[in-house]
């Protein structure tokens, strides 16, 4: 294990420990690499647009979302790549000392 990959996997796991962020997360991983406008996601969650734009600046700080400006509007998107390395961390060397695994989505299965 690598401490600092750890550290950088606890920062994103603290960002994602609120219920409000992992719901913007969630509607921007559906929302594909396009993202969604503030706006459009604050109506979504039933969020006040000041109390979500700190919630995306928590998860743009440990690189979970990224924003770009479009005229007035600010658009959100999520970092696939960098939620899919997450995902990885927590559960990609799953079952990787015996031989039987986890179930039918174990992703070492495929590596036998």
């Amino acid at each position: 294990m690598n401490q600092d990959n750890d550290d950088i996997v606890a920062r994103k796991l603290t960002a994602l420990a609120h219920p409000i962020r992992l719901a913007a997360i969630r509607q921007l991983a559906a929302a594909g690499p396009t993202g969604l406008a503030a706006g459009r996601l604050s109506e979504r969650l039933d969020v006040a647009p000041n109390a979500l734009t700190f919630h995306l600046q928590k998860l743009a700080a440990a690189g979970l979302v990224e924003s770009r400006r479009e005229g007035q509007f600010v658009y959100y998107r999520a970092v696939f790549d960098a939620l899919l390395a997450l995902t990885d961390h927590l559960v990609g060397a799953c079952c990787s000392e015996v031989e039987e695994n986890c179930g039918p989505n174990c992703p070492t299965s495929h590596r036998r």
